[in-house]
């Protein structure tokens, strides 16, 4: 139940990956999450939890990840407009809050999203641009471009993708989702894929880049794709994509 005496906000909130254990405050190694339930601590005496609305693995990245935190009115004693940069400013370089939002008591960031969108970078050159080592997959030899965006268009619909995720320690027993964008354009040797849905499952979206670069490749055929998703096997489709080439670019409400 929320409490009367709280003030709810949305936090946006993007972040380098590369130095955490993904999003959520961890039993070992350190979360995004509890970096900025620091930064909330030394602002405020009582302790505060974020609750968000995904989760992003080790070395994930976001532009747009949303979350949503209740601090006590009594302790609130600043203008809104200035909670962002006293944030901020108890922050590392590498996770920044970009907008902080007042919002209604039934708010929920996770309950109340509709959608979200990932991007994934690859860059396709003989030699990997050093500016973008840590934010693009470099993929050196050719790639089909015609054979990867046929196949893309495959994942656009709702289906059982449980062959393009990553097995947890535990069964997932519902593994249907619905995708309503799978796209890839090219600028230069820059390839971005979007990928937008209701929801994904564990390493969901670096089994599917994974798989339609084997496909540009030649290593895995357009015409296999009806094949792997009815064998519901991990095996059957591609590898698993880097970490660092995706961002949670965006959830929708």
């Amino acid at each position: 139940m929320t409490n009367p005496a709280t003030i709810k906000f949305k936090l946006v909130i993007a972040y380098d990956g590369g130095a955490y254990e993904g999003w959520q405050v961890q039993k070992v190694g350190t979360g995004v999450q509890e970096i900025i339930e620091r930064a909330f601590a030394k602002i405020f005496s009582t302790p505060l939890r974020l609750h968000s609305s995904s989760r992003t693995d080790t070395g994930v990245h976001a532009l747009g990840m949303v979350a949503h935190v209740e601090i006590l009115a009594s302790e609130f004693r600043m203008e809104e407009r200035k909670l962002i940069l006293a944030i901020n400013a108890h922050l590392p370089e590498d996770i920044r809050i970009m907008s902080v939002t007042r919002v209604s008591a039934e708010f929920h960031a996770r309950f109340d999203a509709r959608g979200k969108e990932y991007r994934y970078f690859i860059w396709n050159l003989p030699s990997m641009n050093p500016l973008l080592r840590k934010t693009a997959w470099h993929v050196p030899l050719s790639l089909d471009l015609a054979a990867m965006k046929k196949a893309s268009e495959r994942f656009v619909g709702n289906y059982d993708f449980r062959s393009f995720a990553a097995n947890r320690n535990y069964v997932t027993e519902d593994t249907v989702r619905t995708l309503t964008r799978c796209s890839i354009t090219r600028k230069g040797p820059l390839l971005t894929i979007v990928i937008r849905g209701d929801g994904f499952l564990y390493k969901m979206c670096r089994g599917i880049v994974g798989t339609l670069v084997q496909i540009g490749q030649g290593k895995i055929q357009v015409t296999e794709m009806d094949a792997i998703f009815e064998s519901k096997a991990r095996k059957s489709a591609g590898m698993t994509a880097p970490a660092h080439g995706l961002v949670l670019w965006k959830v929708f409400y």
